[in-house]
């Protein structure tokens, strides 16, 4: 049995992984299911470079097992890419989704619908058991909405509106297997998964 260290205690993240990257043999656990204390502070200014310091943090943690980070956020084009490796203190250290939401629209109050793109990012770092780093990148292109729409998700779901859904709902509206399917997370997972894979042949 391959065991993997999920540098997330986010049960939402535990369980997209674990489904994408469902290997033989493989099983996946969280830094606190393994009773490993490892909070580095995460201070790069990529999405890169953050997830790079939190798979190599739980790596050496685990005393040189398997493992798995990523680093997400929103970048809106209006904002110059804000909130970026922000997104989830944009209003504050100790600030909620509701919190940042309302920075979010207060700070494009004024821009028009067709200037509020935006995409999700996400970037995977995987370290194996040799300290070999593979990494993977995946988006989600759409829209900023004018108001919070939907009761799922988190973050800033509720406010965006995906391309690939051509206006019909958010990502915080839709059931989250099939956010799954189009998600940022997602389409990382997936590259990591095809790289994982040809490098086992």
């Amino acid at each position: 049995m391959k065991t993997v260290i999920l540098a997330t205690n986010n049960a939402h993240k535990v369980s997209e992984i674990s489904n994408a990257l469902d290997f033989p043999g493989w099983e996946f656990k969280t830094l606190r299911q393994m009773g490993i204390d490892s909070d580095p502070e995460e201070d790069a200014d990529t999405f890169l470079g953050n997830a790079r310091i939190k798979a190599q943090a739980a790596h050496e943690a685990s005393g040189g097992m398997a493992a798995l980070a990523d680093d997400s956020g929103l970048a809106v084009d209006a904002l110059d890419g804000a909130p970026g490796v922000y997104s989830s203190r944009y209003a504050g250290e100790t600030a909620t989704d509701e919190d940042n939401n309302q920075k979010l629209l207060e700070d494009l109050k004024g821009v028009s619908d067709p200037e509020r793109t935006a995409r999700f990012v996400c970037t995977l770092v995987f370290i194996d058991e040799d300290g070999a780093e593979m990494t993977a990148y995946g988006t989600v292109e759409g829209r900023i909405g004018f108001e919070p729409q939907g009761e799922g998700g988190f973050g800033y779901d509720p406010l965006f509106w995906p391309d690939v859904f051509e206006g019909a709902c958010t990502l915080a509206e839709v059931p989250q297997e099939r956010k799954n399917e189009v998600s940022h997370r997602g389409n990382a997972l997936r590259e990591l998964r095809a790289k994982l894979a040809q490098a086992a042949q």
